[in-house]
């Protein structure tokens, strides 16, 4: 049997921004994991999650041809993930195999509330992690981001693809989002073996090195929220309101720059400092196109993290699911914990992942 992990992930700043080409964001790897087992089969194969047990998916092979036997499933990223491998192991020569395919994911709450911790991304992941080894294909990050970051644009077909960074890279990640128009006319134009070893435009990934004082906090609301639709919402806007978009881009890249700078010198007050000002531009991108980004909920989180000296602001799309706060951790107090959780904010338990090597 063989298994492979994706930790999830939260985007720290430069969101919205990064969905266009060569702009910049931070995001975070977290404790929290997909995990991706595959066992060979000789007849029939399957795809099973531990969160849907009632919609898992059972397939042949006709040639080498995957055939669902049940076309109605929530398995849209696993599928487009084994699509996109089983044709990088063919051009590499693999022999088609049957095989079962389980899923485990730590990314959604008890009751399969989704935290918005990138659980599409690091299922696309580690699904190609699992079955690079289980074909034997040669993996590095490199590879892996592009495989996936393929994938999972088949089915969303929108968004940065820094979610999926994270998951393949950990740590704290600095990413400029590559040019996706150009993915699309290469895939006509290239083989996807020469592809993933290509250098992508405008694409890149860093890793950071955050200050030894500095403290992540997470505050989930309780409220799922769809990233596509929310990022749909603004680029229908944007057209119509070009110039402020474009004062927006500008303004999110300088602010990525002075937090990076932050890191690259380990000055917290001035990634704090960042984190703020990035929170101000996402208010004033919400009123431009009116999309709901910042619910009240996390309004009220910002407005209580501010009170007690720390740094804070949405985290990805917005419009619900989790809220970031930066401090020094030798100041956080107990009040701001206790008063978060008094107003509805339920702190999440997670911690930065590091990835060593592929997992």
């Amino acid at each position: 049997m063989i298994s492979a992990k994706a930790p999830g992930k939260l985007y720290i700043a430069g969101e919205y921004a990064v969905v266009e080409t060569g702009n910049p964001a931070i995001i975070v790897a977290l404790d929290q994991f997909v995990t991706v087992t595959i066992e060979k089969s000789e007849r029939y194969g399957s795809i099973v999650s531990k969160q849907y047990q009632d919609s898992s998916v059972q397939w042949q092979r006709r040639g080498d041809e995957i055939v669902l036997d049940n076309r109605d499933n929530t398995f849209n990223y696993i599928l487009s993930a084994i699509r996109l491998t089983e044709e990088y192991a063919q051009s590499m020569g693999c022999k088609m195999e049957t095989y079962h395919l389980k899923v485990n994911s730590d990314l959604d709450s008890p009751d399969g509330k989704k935290y918005g911790l990138g659980s599409s991304a690091a299922v696309t992941v580690a699904t190609i992690n699992a079955l690079c080894q289980f074909y034997k294909l040669p993996l590095t990050k490199d590879r892996l981001f592009k495989l996936a970051a393929i994938a999972h644009l088949d089915v969303q077909g929108n968004g940065s693809l820094g979610d999926i960074a994270a998951s393949v890279y950990g740590g704290w990640i600095a990413y400029r989002s590559f040019d996706r128009e150009w993915l699309k006319s290469a895939r006509y134009e290239e083989k996807l073996t020469n592809l993933i070893d290509l250098k992508w435009p405008a694409l890149e990934i860093r890793q950071l090195t955050p200050p030894n004082n500095l403290k992540l906090l997470i505050g989930w609301t309780g409220s799922p929220a769809s990233t596509s639709r929310l990022v749909d919402k603004v680029a229908f806007k944007k057209g119509q309101q070009l110039k402020g978009y474009q004062n927006f881009l500008q303004a999110s890249a300088q602010c990525l720059t002075d937090i990076v700078t932050g890191f690259e010198t380990s000055n917290l007050k001035r990634i704090m400092a960042g984190i703020s000002h990035n929170r101000q531009l996402l208010q004033k991108l919400s009123k431009l196109t009116q999309v709901d980004i910042e619910t009240p909920l996390l309004t009220k989180m910002c407005n209580i993290a501010e009170h007690h000296h720390a740094a804070a602001k949405t985290s990805g799309a917005g419009g619900g699911d989790c809220g970031i706060m930066i401090t020094d951790k030798t100041e956080v107090d107990d009040q701001l914990v206790s008063e978060l959780q008094d107003n509805g904010v339920q702190l999440l338990p997670l911690a930065v992942h590091m990835v060593t090597d592929l997992d």
